[in-house]
Formats: C-alpha cells, sequence, structure tokens
C-alpha cells in the first residue's frame, strides 16, 4: 500500500491547485463549495458552465486514455486532483455520473462505438447522466428489478416499463443508464440488460420527490414505453448485472478520496465551532471529536489499500467494506455537529427551511446509511462474498 506521492507527484498537485485558484473564482465564486449532498439542487446551470471549465482546462476524465480525451493520469494524480478539487471548495460535480460511473464502465465493457457516441460529450462537458438502479421494491436487494425492457420487433428499438425511484438530478440529466430485465422467465441476477437511454422523449415521466427542506433533488422516473436502440444494450442480453457490478466497483474508487477531503472539511468545521462555543472543554465531546479524527484516518488509509490492487471494477473486499465504514462514520459526524452546536440547533423557522451547514449535514447523513444499499445489506454482502460464509436463508428458496 502506497502511503506517499512522489515529487513528480507534488508537483502534479502543485498544477492543479494553481489551476483551481486561478478559474474557481469570478463569475465561480458564488459555487465555491456548493452543490454537494443535500445542496445538489442549487446553482445547477452555474455548475454546467463550470463543468464545460473545467474540460476547457483539460481537468475533467483526467484518468481516462488520452485517446477518449483523457490524461491517463495515474492512480496517484488522480486522487490528488480529487482531494485538491474538495480542499479548493471546488462544487458538487454535475458530470460526477457520466465520469466517474458510465465513463468507466463504457470503457470497461462498451462497444467501440458507444465510446465514440457518448464519451466526447461527457468529456466536454455536454451531457450529463443519472443512474436508473433503484425501485421502490430493489434498492438495497438490487436484484429484485422489476422495470422490463422488451424487444420491439417491428420498431427495432427496446422499449421500457417500469419505475426507478431515487434518481438524483433525473430532471436536470440528458441520459439515463437503466438496469432492466430482459427475461421475464428469469430471477435475481440473472435476465437483466445494462441499458443507455435518452431522457428527452415521450414515454418518460420524471417526477420530484419532495423532501421535509421544501427542496427536490431527487425523482421517480416512470417508464411507459420509452425506447432506445440496439446498440445502447451494454454487453449483452441477460449480461446486465456484470455490467452493473462492474459499475459498482468503479464507484468505490479514486473518488472516494475526494470524498474524504470533503468529510475532513466538515470536522475541521465542527472542531472550529466546538472551540468557538466551548463544547470541546467537555471531556465526552473531545473523545468523540478525537474519535472521528481517527476514524476518518482509518478510512483514507483503506481507500490506498482499496486503490493498490486492479482498477477494473472489480469489488475487492477491502472496497467492499468501504461503504458500510463512511456512512456509519459520516452519520455519526452529523450526530456529533448537532451536539456540538447544541439543543438550540433542533430548532427552525416554519417552511421553506433556512438550514446551516451542520443542520444540513445531520439531516442528510441520516441516509447514508440507506441509499447504495443499507447497513444490514452491506454486512450481509461483506459475510457472503468477502468471507465465504453461508448464504442467509430466503422464503423463496
Amino acid at each position: 500500500m502506497q502511503l506517499e506521492f512522489s515529487r513528480e507527484d507534488e508537483q502534479f498537485r502543485e498544477q492543479v491547485a494553481d489551476w483551481l485558484r486561478d478559474n474557481l473564482c469570478g463569475s465561480f465564486e458564488a459555487i465555491r463549495g456548493r452543490g454537494g449532498p443535500g445542496d445538489e439542487h442549487h446553482f445547477v446551470e452555474e455548475r454546467k458552465d463550470w463543468e464545460r471549465c473545467l474540460a476547457e482546462g483539460g481537468w475533467t476524465c483526467i484518468g481516462w486514455p488520452e485517446e477518449w480525451g483523457g490524461r491517463g493520469a495515474s492512480i496517484e494524480q488522480q486522487v490528488i486532483f480529487n482531494e485538491e478539487y474538495a480542499r479548493a471548495g471546488g462544487p458538487g460535480r454535475m458530470g460526477h455520473i457520466g465520469e466517474t460511473l458510465t465513463g468507466p464502465t463504457l470503457l470497461a465493457f462498451g462497444s467501440d462505438d458507444q465510446k465514440q457516441r457518448f464519451l466526447p460529450d461527457i468529456r466536454s462537458g455536454q451531457s450529463f447522466w443519472c443512474q436508473g438502479y433503484s425501485e421502490p421494491a430493489a434498492g438495497s436487494d438490487l436484484s429484485n428489478i422489476k422495470t422490463r425492457a422488451e424487444w420491439d420487433e417491428q420498431a427495432g428499438v427496446w422499449r421500457f416499463y417500469g419505475q426507478k425511484v431515487w434518481t438524483s438530478l433525473a430532471h436536470e440529466s440528458d441520459f439515463i443508464f437503466v438496469l432492466a430485465r430482459t427475461d421475464p422467465a428469469e430471477r435475481g441476477h440473472r435476465g437483466l440488460g445494462f441499458f443507455l437511454v435518452p431522457l428527452a422523449q415521450e414515454g418518460i415521466d420524471i417526477r420530484p420527490i419532495n423532501q421535509l427542506t421544501g427542496t427536490a433533488e431527487f425523482n421517480e422516473v416512470f417508464f411507459d414505453g420509452a425506447a432506445c436502440g440496439a446498440d445502447d444494450l451494454v454487453g449483452e442480453a441477460g449480461d446486465g448485472w456484470r455490467v452493473a457490478m462492474g459499475l459498482l466497483g468503479f464507484e468505490r474508487g479514486v473518488s472516494t478520496l475526494g470524498q474524504q477531503m470533503l468529510f475532513q472539511v466538515e470536522l475541521d468545521e465542527v472542531v472550529r465551532l466546538a472551540k468557538l462555543n466551548g463544547a470541546a472543554q467537555q471531556p465526552a465531546l473531545r473523545q468523540r471529536l478525537a474519535e472521528a479524527h481517527i476514524g476518518l484516518r482509518t478510512l483514507r488509509y483503506n481507500s490506498l489499500r482499496m486503490l493498490s490492487g486492479e482498477q477494473d471494477g472489480s469489488l475487492s473486499r477491502e472496497a467492499m467494506i468501504y461503504k458500510l465504514a463512511w456512512s456509519s462514520w459520516h452519520r455519526n459526524l452529523g450526530k456529533l455537529a448537532m451536539d456540538v452546536l447544541g439543543p438550540d440547533a433542533e430548532l427552525v423557522e416554519s417552511g421553506p427551511y433556512e438550514l446551516n451547514r451542520l443542520q444540513s449535514l445531520f439531516l442528510f447523513t441520516r441516509a447514508d446509511t440507506i441509499y447504495g444499499g443499507t447497513n444490514q445489506i452491506q454486512r450481509n454482502l461483506i459475510a457472503e462474498r468477502a468471507l465465504g460464509m453461508p448464504r442467509e436463508p430466503r422464503g423463496d428458496q
């Protein structure tokens, strides 16, 4: 496991930091630090403009091969970019799903035609993607997918029927990758397909999910005959689970260290406030602050261990524990933030609510241990797939 960066890598770090300092200013100053989890509904058009600014500077998709518009950056350089981006207060990336999920998945599993049609616009910040995985009865248990993909022989297209839910920024996206069942006779992981579907068409209805705060950054997406071409299926019909799991492997890639830098910024704010209002003088809170620091360093070292392996989308055992570890840590940080703020932090005026940063942190981290697979499901996955323990008995067996 590599814990240090080379002199060349540190020079690259200076290059990244210099570019961000020179460009994340002026008309982009207002979006500094905005658009992250719980704040994704803000500054959408400005953040899309920022994506194009990043692209013009050569700072999108830096880990992609040069032939597809990337820099061919090493794992170390990709880590450095994500760390410096978070340190500089870079806004939440509108192109995150396309750059870190769709793109690597197409590079690993897509056809040359799919790469040529989709990768350039992702790289240039011209097209934006969302993720069509979760359904009302297929959240943590993703293999329970019910959305159907039916082949329309006469039209020569796949047609979709069903519903996806918790789809972040679907209303601001151009495409959605959809995991759908191609063979209704199959169950579980079998009989699925992975599709690239344009959103601007008849047969797709995007409905916002209104949150307690009065905002809506998630959506339900309904499919009623929406279509994509035969050449928009990644891999083969029935091979969707393999592609979908490869995508989740990329999700636990280099961006994890950028995520941790954001966590560090949040922890620093909690520590600053604790010193300011005297909470740091309370032994119990001081101990929890120390434990939060230790936990974040542990997350970093595990991520470096993850990144020392193959970056092919496979889920190593180190990667399989990461979701459970970071979500639990972040949820605890949210609770710690509220305890440092004190009991007055639990009182707000009537909606629409204007929450401070740490109040928003607390509310959003309630969901961290649920989305992307609940902690209970994560423990099952670790037991069965990482440790090789017997599968949990299921009612349909």
